[in-house]
């Protein structure tokens, strides 16, 4: 059994319709601190990542601390919104998150398979930085569940999955943001 420590990136410097990778601002940077400082507590970890500028800023302090390298995990990055303004891509989300996965496209529904299956093949203790819908799409699976949004985890919140290599386990979900999406 593999413990996953799944971590929404700290607060991004922009948003998803103003910036297609946006790095940390100043509070994000201290909440990947304070994440990273909880981390530390379970390691040995091995360490992978989003390619996003956020998630990988995030992961920073633990991989400066470890003296480890950062492994990329393209299955673990943003939603996909491929063709889409940044304009475009805010009432589109909304949309996404008030909806089922099996009323997605199939490129959606390959896209949250893929993530799943990158968590449940990990067979060491890992911490992956990661994304909001992401985390989302993780504890879905996880709770057999087919709705898109399922909780506000808030910037670098951890949820934890237990895997065995065939199926993944919620074993908590991260804190809470104080705000709803709708």
């Amino acid at each position: 059994m593999a413990l996953i420590y799944l971590v929404r990136h700290g607060k991004a410097a922009g948003s998803f319709t103003d910036d297609l990778d946006p790095g940390l601002d100043e509070l994000g940077h201290s909440q990947a601190r304070a994440a990273c400082d909880i981390l530390a507590g379970k390691l040995p970890l091995s360490l992978a990542s989003s390619p996003l500028r956020r998630a990988q800023e995030t992961a920073d302090p633990l991989k400066s601390s470890t003296s480890q390298s950062v492994r990329i995990e393209n299955r673990v990055a943003e939603i996909p919104s491929p063709g889409l303004s940044l304009q475009e891509r805010g009432p589109w989300l909304q949309k996404v998150m008030q909806g089922n996965w099996s009323e997605q496209s199939d490129a959606l529904q390959q896209w949250r398979k893929d993530l799943a299956e990158s968590l449940v093949e990990i067979d060491t203790d890992t911490v992956i930085f990661s994304h909001f819908v992401a985390i989302n799409a993780a504890v879905g699976v996880a709770e057999n569940s087919d709705q898109v949004y399922i909780f506000q985890p808030n910037n670098c919140s951890i949820t934890i999955f237990e895997t065995n290599g065939k199926e993944l386990k919620l074993i908590s979900r991260g804190d809470e943001a104080s705000t709803k999406v709708n």
